[in-house]
């Protein structure tokens, strides 16, 4: 399969708006009072998630009848068949369900094409903020503030002082502390979701570790937004992260980055790097 420019320019103006409905959903029930479910891997699930995967998923089915939709509350769907579709839809109906019951608004919708294990169009959107990210492949990034026009963004040069994107909690022993201090004097952005990434992406951060497991549907979408901004998505011996090319839908550890002329996967500790990951 090979999806034209044309055709990926109206996917993505149809799904984006497609994430937009599941958003306005989240946000109905937003701070309400919903039930929390704990999923097999010990994450949290509530009546949002769900809520936006049923919008997500008759949406994109509707749009695209030929592409499969596979998205974090899916049915298990096995790795023979996934690896059949020569392209899929990869969405997070919820990415940062911890930030939604929190209060935070740091979440967000993710919905990603993928054609030939590498994502060519991404949206992440944040229904608290109304901000949306959007890439095609080949044709730049994008951020837009509610209906306003879409602005370019790209990645920076690291300063001297670099600035870090950050989830919310690691303990002073973790892997990602002791990346923190080899990098030395930095500044820090806590921030949930895939926004860690689009902050990278728009030049507001310069990198972002990931050193532990994450589903394939929470990077797709940030993948190619950060990679049409300038910036990089890679495991940590330097690969570009692909998806739907394995037997698990686990995600190796992962950086994120902007200037490529800092050697980043340098910077990790060993116990960090997974040298069979990509």
């Amino acid at each position: 399969m090979n999806i034209g420019p044309e055709t990926l320019d109206r996917l993505c103006k149809e799904a984006h708006a497609i994430a937009r409905d599941a958003g306005r959903r989240i946000v109905e029930l937003y701070r309400a009072d919903v039930e929390i479910e704990i999923k097999r891997d010990n994450t949290p699930v509530t009546v949002a998630d769900f809520a936006a995967h049923d919008i997500l998923v008759r949406g994109l089915a509707a749009l695209s009848p030929s592409l499969p939709v596979l998205s974090e509350e899916s049915e298990q769907v096995s790795s023979d068949e996934r690896h059949a579709w020569p392209a899929c839809w990869l969405v997070d109906p919820l990415d940062g369900t911890r930030e939604f019951i929190r209060g935070n608004g740091e979440f967000t919708v993710n919905v990603a094409l993928v054609e030939g294990n590498r994502p060519v169009l991404g949206i992440v959107h944040a229904p608290v903020l109304d901000v949306s990210y959007t890439a095609i492949r080949g044709q730049g990034a994008r951020k837009q503030r509610g209906d306003e026009p879409p602005e370019d963004i790209h990645v920076r040069n690291a300063p001297g002082t670099v600035t870090v994107a950050l989830s919310r909690s690691h303990s002073a022993s973790s892997p990602v502390q002791k990346f923190l201090d080899a990098i030395g004097k930095h500044d820090e952005i806590p921030m949930g979701a895939a926004l860690k990434s689009c902050l990278v992406a728009e030049g507001i951060a310069d990198v972002y570790a990931r050193l532990g497991p994450t589903g394939e549907w929470d990077t797709a979408a940030a993948q190619v937004i950060v990679e049409e901004a300038g910036g990089a998505m890679t495991d940590t011996c330097r690969r570009s992260l692909s998806y739907n090319r394995r037997d698990s839908l686990i995600n190796p550890n992962f950086l994120v980055f902007g200037d490529g002329r800092v050697d980043w996967c340098d910077l990790l500790p060993r116990e960090a790097i997974q040298q069979d990951a990509a």
